[in-house]
């Protein structure tokens, strides 16, 4: 077994930068009264390892039965979680606590956020030995999801799950449009340009006798990017974001994927000015057929149609892409952690992803290969039939000031709103995007 690595991020790391790192990604200062009431992990008795994590509903419940699932494998250690509030609150209230060497044993984070986060400092990297030791290892990750761990060299996320951007589609329209395979399945090839997708959109509305897919992205701050990504990195299309900028992109591909995308929300077959809620709504109460959304609503609509079913986004272009974020465990700073503690913080962090089989009935994929192997997670419908989905995951771009709840996504979807919402032509849109990137990119980082 080797030792933990020590840290690689920047010298000099204090509580102004960390500050900066979680401005950066659009978050706001709560000060640093907020820190007090959680206090130090370090302070907690030797058989606890600390989580703070963002799940509150029904998430929140599936977490706490995986902590009891999890203490066979755990004897002696108990995880004491803390909720705080998604987005803003969640991920200030990470940095400060990190900055000040203050945090927990363990968070969870968006992996799309640790751009900004590992090269800060704020974070510690993981000993795969000790992983191992405990029956986690590399390969039990899909490349797509664990290429995003890594930052110089050492491992500073360990994934939890994939949320992958997927459809939804209530199967007796669907069936009756002949878009369905013999296994029940959705029949891809019949999405598998932008043509096809729209013709199939147009059979949706037949046989559904209103209209086809719905798609909710009016004043939302991340659902256009998030149809937008998926499709772009489709075509296979550069999008790199040097620090400094300029950013490197292909105008014409960029172009292409948004005259489709404001095709599909025209208002003529599909319902073009949906806002997410409304979308939600009108896919539930069966006014369409399918809808494009993420596999975090599969709880609303297999509450609202227990037939409902799902599949991996189709592949529209060229080439297998689809656009995901996911829950990852990350270790917050600690100048001096205690080799115990952290040991503890592996060998609870490896029970918890060995029960990802309860994770998975809210309609996460696990990350942990063999939970999504077995006999009793294929028996999952609709999660097994888009499992596929992680193979091709593609996160935001590796930026600082991207990710999960970022100014940059919003940024991003109010230019595509704009095009498919108030007529800005594909081609315009697309130089905006670019304008908007070079001036994100244009901010130096804080690490």
């Amino acid at each position: 077994m080797t030792g933990t690595p020590a840290p690689v991020g920047p010298p000099g790391l204090t509580r102004r930068r960390a500050l900066t790192a979680a401005l950066a990604t659009g978050t706001a200062v709560l000060g640093a009264g907020a820190l007090s009431g959680c206090g130090s992990a370090q302070a907690a008795d030797a058989s606890t390892v600390r989580l703070w994590d963002l799940f509150s509903g029904a998430d929140g419940g599936l977490l706490n039965d995986m902590v009891r699932a999890a203490g066979p494998d755990m004897p002696g250690t108990h995880i004491e979680r803390t909720v705080l509030e998604w987005g803003t609150p969640y991920y200030t209230k990470l940095a400060m606590a990190s900055a000040g060497g203050r945090g927990p044993d363990v968070a969870v984070a968006h992996m799309s956020r640790l751009a900004g986060y590992a090269p800060s400092g704020l974070l510690d990297p993981w000993d795969l030995d000790v992983l191992a030791e405990y029956g986690i290892r590399r390969d039990d990750f899909t490349d797509a999801v664990w290429a995003r761990t890594q930052y110089r060299g050492h491992t500073y996320a360990v994934p939890l799950d994939t949320h992958p951007f997927i459809v939804f589609f209530h199967p007796e329209p669907v069936a009756k449009a002949g878009l369905l395979t013999k296994d029940g399945t959705l029949d891809a090839d019949a999405f598998s340009s932008p043509d096809r997708f729209l013709a199939a959109s147009r059979e949706l509305a037949k046989a559904s006798s209103k209209q086809g897919v719905a798609f909710g992205y009016v004043n939302d701050t991340a659902q256009g990017w998030r149809l937008f990504y998926g499709l772009y990195k489709q075509t296979g299309g550069v999008f790199e974001l040097p620090e400094g900028g300029p950013a490197k992109v292909d105008i014409d591909r960029m172009t292409e994927v948004i005259a489709f995308m404001a095709k599909l929300c025209d208002g003529k077959v599909n319902p073009g000015r949906l806002d997410y809620p409304a979308a939600i709504a009108a896919f539930a109460n069966r006014q369409t057929a399918m809808i494009l959304s993420g596999e975090w609503e599969l709880g609303t609509f297999r509450a609202a149609d227990p037939k409902v079913s799902a599949a991996p986004f189709p592949t529209v272009f060229d080439t297998p892409a689809i656009y995901a974020d996911s829950h990852s465990f990350v270790l917050p700073r600690h100048p001096d952690p205690d080799p115990e503690r952290r040991r503890r913080t592996h060998r609870a962090v490896a029970a918890l992803l060995k029960a990802g089989q309860i994770w998975a009935t809210a309609g996460h994929i696990p990350a942990y290969g063999p939970v999504t192997r077995t006999a009793a997670y294929h028996r999952l419908k609709p999660q097994s039939h888009y499992a596929q989905a992680q193979d091709h995951v593609v996160l935001d771009p590796t930026a600082w000031f991207a990710g999960a709840g970022s100014d940059f996504q919003n940024a991003m979807s109010q230019v595509l709103q704009q095009a498919l919402h108030d007529g800005l032509a594909p081609d315009r849109a697309a130089r905006a995007m670019v304008r908007r990137l070079n001036t994100f990119l244009s901010k130096p980082s804080p690490a």
